[in-house]
């Protein structure tokens, strides 16, 4: 019997196995698995109803530093994230990447967005979380709060755009990567300075987004082993 599972392994898992484990590396792997862990936590709570003291906490104390000046910028940067922009640049990235003949990226790419897109329509139709009503808005929102669309999406776009970039540009991959999780954050902040999201919403967007850029970054490069 062990020695039939011992040959099952070595001959259909481990085959499969090992360059998943190599694409994704140890530590990357070990971060998936925590992040996954957080988002099992956070779910639990949003379904059960409970809140979390720190998120009305949290958007009190951000919304004691608004001003007419971090209004416009705060506008500027969750516009970055908005549908409408998101489209825009999906768009101009597709064509670029197969004007540049990068046809597996392009289709990658593609694959990534609608992913995201229907992760974030589904999950915040399965959660049906309200958002915060603290203050007067200067923005509104009518979908659900849980988990924000805008912190999920520009960590799948900007994200993979950035990989693209680093791959094609490894001398810059540092500084790439740096401004791409500026710019992220930066959204993710802007939606809370905005009063539409509840902090956990912006760190389960930023989960879901990271879990699902990952499986499609290693879909990509287990293609170009092949």
């Amino acid at each position: 019997m062990l020695r039939q599972i011992s040959n099952f392994w070595l001959r259909y898992i481990h085959p499969r196995l090992a360059p998943l484990i190599a694409t994704i590396g140890i530590v990357g792997l070990a971060s998936c698995l925590l992040i996954l862990f957080v988002l099992a936590k956070l779910a639990e709570e949003v379904l059960e109803g409970d809140t979390f003291a720190f998120d009305t906490t949290f958007l009190l104390w951000l919304h004691h530093f608004a001003n007419p000046n971090l209004d416009n910028l705060m506008l500027f940067l969750t516009n970055l994230g908005n549908p409408s922009t998101v489209v825009i640049v999906a768009g101009v990235t597709v064509l670029l990447l197969w004007w540049r003949s990068y046809r597996e990226e392009a289709k990658v790419f593609v694959f990534t967005c609608l992913g995201g897109l229907i992760l974030n329509t589904g999950l915040k139709l399965f959660f049906s979380k309200p958002r915060p009503e603290l203050w007067h808005r200067l923005i509104s929102e009518k979908s659900f709060s849980f988990p924000s669309g805008h912190a999920l999406g520009s960590m799948v776009l900007y994200g993979f755009i950035a990989y693209e970039l680093a791959t094609h540009y490894p001398h810059l991959a540092k500084v790439i990567y740096s401004l791409t999780v500026i710019l992220i954050i930066a959204i993710g902040i802007s939606r809370l300075y905005l009063g539409v999201h509840w902090p956990t919403d912006i760190i389960a967007g930023y989960g879901v987004g990271f879990l699902w850029l990952m499986i499609c970054i290693t879909m990509l490069k287990l293609q170009r082993l092949e």
